[in-house]
């Protein structure tokens, strides 16, 4: 995606070495704590910091006195640049920065410090050694230390529930304005990044994850900013106006990113650990489906019981089969409405049959355990092939 107001924007303090370490602080409004943060920043990076770096201020579209800040602080402080863009978005001066950066590892924290320096370098080496490819600070982990008003807590923590039920994303805290990625992996998965404000975060780790990166989560201690500019209602609305947008890239089968040699080696086949999942699965789909049936048998009949049963728990079983069995970025639903069509009339016929012969309960559960696994074995082979399929696409 190509940034109309990249053409307008303005650079000073430009640091002539290619630096491992390019840490951009993203700014709009903020003359009242830029100098004091940025100082701070430097201090801390000056004293033993083990990696060479650079801090780049990005000014997006300040009204106030941020601008002249920033380009004194890059003036008089070693390794401090400023760029200023005529547009307002964080994710604008993000992308803006993290593309035009000659450093091995792009990163950015909010301008109010509120994550404590001392996570850095745990963010930043998995980075460095090649280990992982996107890392990020999560104030949602056992180990994190946060002080924090309980309208964002309760906010932030419903936002990452909806993220890892809707996505099943293993990220915790897509929110945490403290990140890092490796510049070629970003350089890569920018031009699909859509948004230019605060959703930007979420997009390019859902990005990430579906494209089999890997992401690395460090426990933060993180202290409130009292005088946050943040909107916290228009931005969550913001929030969730993107997860449905990606909700629907992925249902259509796009979000895939040529990684070229940036993406990780796939294993061959996983299959141990997939035929532990699809047990997991497939015994909680199943559990589900046969207390639905006892629930509804009397009122119903066992033939419409069981079609209630198995059409209930259809969507879900098929969805989390895909994902956490096969791997793979979505369900083949052609496939999956074959093997439910299938399974579902074998049973039927199973049941009008030990119904004609009067075996009551105990054979019909007996039927529909019988063709339970014989759908069952067919899911699996299958899924199988998916997870194949879907390895040698990446």
């Amino acid at each position: 995606m190509q940034i109309a107001a990249q053409a307008d924007f303005e650079a000073t303090g430009a640091v002539t070495h290619p630096p491992v370490l390019d840490i951009v602080v993203p700014v709009h409004n903020e003359e009242r704590v830029l100098e004091q943060s940025i100082t701070r920043l430097h201090a801390y990076l000056a004293d033993g910091f083990p990696f060479t770096w650079r801090i780049t201020i990005v000014d997006n579209a300040s009204t106030d006195g941020t601008w002249l800040c920033a380009a004194r602080l890059a003036r008089d402080l070693a390794d401090v640049g400023a760029e200023h863009l005529d547009r307002k978005g964080r994710g604008l001066a993000l992308r803006t920065a993290w593309a035009a950066s000659d450093a091995a590892v792009v990163a950015y924290t909010d301008v109010d410090l509120s994550t404590d320096l001392a996570a850095l370098l745990p963010l930043v080496a998995p980075l460095v050694s090649g280990h992982s490819d996107v890392a990020i600070g999560s104030r949602l982990t056992p180990d994190s230390s946060v002080a924090r008003y309980p309208k964002r807590e309760l906010v932030s923590r419903a936002y990452n529930l909806i993220l890892r039920t809707v996505f099943a994303t293993r990220v915790r805290d897509a929110q945490c304005g403290f990140k890092a990625a490796r510049a070629d992996v970003a350089r890569r998965l920018l031009p699909s990044v859509q948004d230019e404000g605060w959703f930007f975060d979420t997009e390019l780790l859902l990005l990430a994850e579906h494209n089999g990166l890997r992401i690395h989560q460090v426990p933060v201690d993180w202290i409130d900013d009292a005088d946050s500019r943040v909107r916290v209602a228009r931005t969550a609305l913001d929030d969730l106006t993107g997860a449905a947008r990606m909700i629907w890239t992925f249902a259509n089968g796009r979000g895939r990113v040529d990684l070229g040699s940036c993406a990780r080696r796939p294993l061959r086949d996983d299959f141990g650990r997939s035929i532990v999942s699809f047990a997991i699965v497939g015994t909680l789909s199943t559990l589900a489906s046969l207390a639905l049936f006892l629930l509804t048998r009397d009122a119903l009949g066992a033939v419409l019981a069981n079609a209630l049963a198995v059409s209930a728990t259809f969507v879900a079983n098929t969805w989390a089969h895909a994902r956490f069995t096969a791997g793979a970025s979505r369900p083949n639903w052609r496939v999956a409405f074959t093997v439910y069509g299938a399974s579902l009339l074998l049973t039927s016929v199973a049941l009008v049959a030990v119904d004609a012969l009067g075996a009551g309960l105990g054979g019909e559960l007996l039927a529909i355990g019988s063709t339970y696994a014989v759908a069952t074995v067919w899911r699996l082979r299958t899924l199988h092939d998916a997870s194949l399929g879907e390895q040698a696409a990446r």
